[in-house]
């Protein structure tokens, strides 16, 4: 069990995490490629669809999107897809699969439906594929276990791109229920997890999300606005700066000690801890990055005024939801919370309602001051910080 101190903080037993696993391969990098344009167009879905439904809709895009990602970094951590030619060209294949996928978002839930549901079967059946290719016979075991929940759920999508009105978001919401619930129900026993992979995988698919961040930045300047004054070039630094900090929080000490705690367990436990941790409880904060981005792209395009409700719930609300990820991903792995991020949380979403009043930057503002202060201050005073980045470190030199 880990320890609190008396500022909240825990301290995993120190378990090295080196040398557990092979490095992600160059096809498992070109494959994530195609995350980036799927998340860049979520982010342009809302956008364009500045509701409640349209949040609704994009969160369930999203949640699929994520989930094609996690059952592919699964199967890459088991077994190669690049030694036999033919595994190599199917995961091709399923990347081909996804690019449409990718280009169908705007209009998922209209007149691409169709072709976005057809095309993300197309990506989980070479997922299936590909396990019976290439995975050992217990995992092949594993997969036709939960197999009916993998294909039966992005079936309905299929399903849901024929038919119109409310049957859609019927479909969608038991699609993802199916998809998400069989390895609940059906177990994940016969599958298995390298930690060394894994981690390396969850933290490149972070930099990716982060990277959407960025990008934001772009779509919402524009060349000539930011020529246009001072202003605009300090909103550009400030909605950096937020992003720097959101990669600070997860990566300064975060993921280290999660690192430690998949190490520690092994076997069926591993694969429990992997599963709820890292597919499950990362797409909230996965997600979080992509509304943050929405709410950066709306307040570069428009710092004078006040943010819209979705905006606003994009931007700070989803500050908010990084990090009631992180506290939930850390309560799961070791029994205990930040107090600091607590606090912060509660701030921001504080904030929601005071963003549809006041100007943009000044919110901006505002929550990237929370964000460095919290960054800032757990660097400073976090003990077990500076101890598992010391144990880290010291036995990777």
């Amino acid at each position: 069990m880990s320890t609190t101190d008396s500022t909240g903080s825990f301290e995993p037993d120190a378990t090295d995490v080196s040398d557990q696993g092979k490095a992600a391969s160059t096809l498992e990098l070109f494959f994530d490629l195609v995350f980036v344009f799927a998340f860049t167009q979520v982010t342009s879905f809302l956008v364009e669809q500045p509701t409640w439904s349209g949040l609704a809709q994009g969160t369930a895009i999203l949640a699929a999107v994520w989930w094609a990602w996690v059952v592919y970094s699964w199967l890459t951590a088991t077994a190669s897809a690049e030694e036999a030619v033919s595994e190599r060209l199917v995961l091709l294949g399923a990347m081909g699969a996804m690019v449409v996928v990718a280009l169908s978002v705007p209009d998922a839930f209209g007149d691409t439906g169709l072709v976005f549901g057809v095309a993300y079967f197309v990506v989980r059946s070479f997922h299936v594929l590909l396990y019976t290719l290439s995975a050992p016979p217990e995992t092949r075991t594993a997969v036709r276990r939960v197999a009916p929940g993998f294909l039966g759920g992005p079936a309905l999508l299929v399903v849901a791109g024929i038919v119109t009105g409310p049957l859609v978001g019927v479909l969608w919401a038991t699609a993802l229920v199916i998809d998400y619930g069989i390895v609940f129900v059906r177990g994940v026993e016969g599958f298995y997890c390298e930690v060394g992979h894994f981690i390396e995988r969850h933290q490149l698919i972070m930099i990716i999300a982060l990277g959407e961040s960025i990008v934001a930045i772009g779509v919402g300047v524009g060349t000539e606005q930011l020529i246009s004054g001072p202003l605009v070039l300090l909103a550009v630094l400030l909605g950096f700066t937020l992003i720097v900090t959101l990669w600070w929080l997860y990566f300064d000490y975060i993921i280290l000690a999660a690192g430690q705690r998949l190490a520690e367990v092994s076997g069926h436990d591993r694969t429990l801890l992997a599963r709820d941790s890292y597919s499950v409880l990362h797409l909230p904060i996965v997600g979080s990055i992509i509304f943050i981005a929405l709410g950066i792209e709306q307040t570069l395009a428009h710092l004078h005024d006040p943010l819209g409700i979705i905006a606003a719930v994009g931007l700070c609300g989803g500050c908010a939801l990084y990090l009631l990820g992180h506290n939930a991903w850390r309560y799961h792995d070791h029994g205990t919370v930040s107090v600091a991020r607590l606090v912060v949380t509660a701030v921001a979403l504080v904030l929601i309602p005071v963003a549809v009043q006041v100007p943009s930057f000044t919110v901006l503002t505002a929550l990237v001051v929370l964000f460095v202060v919290l960054a800032g201050y757990e660097t400073k005073f976090s003990e077990d910080r500076n101890a598992i980045r010391g144990r880290h470190f010291t036995h990777e030199e």
